[in-house]
């Protein structure tokens, strides 16, 4: 990554001589973050968590996006903005010609070095319904940017659990399990209980009236009598998908 070899090439100047202590540190305090005014950019973060910080463009203006992503561009060679509007694409594409939009999941990525993925270990990501897919979009996208192989099973809901079952020695294949459901969220006490791996459930404002924004969703699923359940905030794709990562790659 290029703050990786920003950090070394100052240690090896160092290291032959041509730079003091004094400028070793003064370098190493402003390559850890840059200050935009309206934004600290925190660059160490790659070297802390295994990946840069993302961005969540929901809520910035345009101009701002812009210059994050630049930003971040300059000094690490991946970069996810999470919740992006076609008019932020747009505006970042004419200063960043390499940067995808995911559409469906909202994402901008720029990826111009992929992680090494291990075909070994999965990360199977599961939902109850085809509206569930903007949030499985964005836990799949931001799961692959981080160096995972990803496994999609949509629409297996627990009206037709055929579906479900009918896929169960694959998602039984896979190392950790992402499950986004809306309505009830039965989904994720179903699939928790048929599996042996770390299930991450994600209820998402997919319902009528009474989902109150995906309340009773997230509510079943805290409340699941399977074990090995964890859940993450509603319509948080992103957050399982982080969560999901660092479980996959541990040793």
């Amino acid at each position: 990554m290029k703050y990786e070899n920003d950090l070394k090439n100052i240690l090896s100047e160092y290291k032959a001589g041509n730079i003091a202590e004094d400028e070793v540190l003064a370098r190493l305090q402003n390559a850890n973050y840059t200050d935009l005014g309206f934004a600290k950019l925190d660059h160490n973060r790659s070297i802390r968590q295994g990946f840069p910080e993302v961005v969540y463009c929901e809520g910035k203006t345009i101009e701002q996006v812009v210059e994050i992503m630049k930003m971040l561009a300059s000094k690490h060679k991946n970069v996810l903005g999470t919740r992006a509007s076609e008019e932020m694409y747009e505006a970042v594409k004419k200063e960043l010609p390499e940067v995808k939009y995911h559409k469906i999941a909202r994402l901008l990525t720029i990826e111009n070095e992929a992680l090494v993925k291990d075909s070994e270990r999965k990360i199977a990501i599961i939902t109850a319904g085809t509206s569930d897919m903007p949030i499985s979009e964005e836990a799949a996208i931001t799961a692959e940017i981080m160096g995972n192989e990803v496994i999609r099973i949509y629409d297996v809901g627990v009206a037709g659990i055929h579906r479900l079952l009918d896929k169960l020695e694959l998602i039984r294949s896979a190392n950790v399990v992402i499950v986004i459901a809306g309505m009830e969220g039965a989904l994720a006490s179903v699939v928790g209980g048929l599996v042996d791996k770390p299930v991450i459930a994600v209820p998402t404002s997919v319902g009528y009236g009474a989902n109150f924004q995906g309340l009773s969703a997230l509510l079943g699923m805290l409340n699941s009598c399977a074990a090995g359940v964890a859940v993450v905030n509603i319509d948080n794709g992103f957050g399982a998908a982080r969560m999901a990562s660092i479980i996959n790659h541990m040793r």
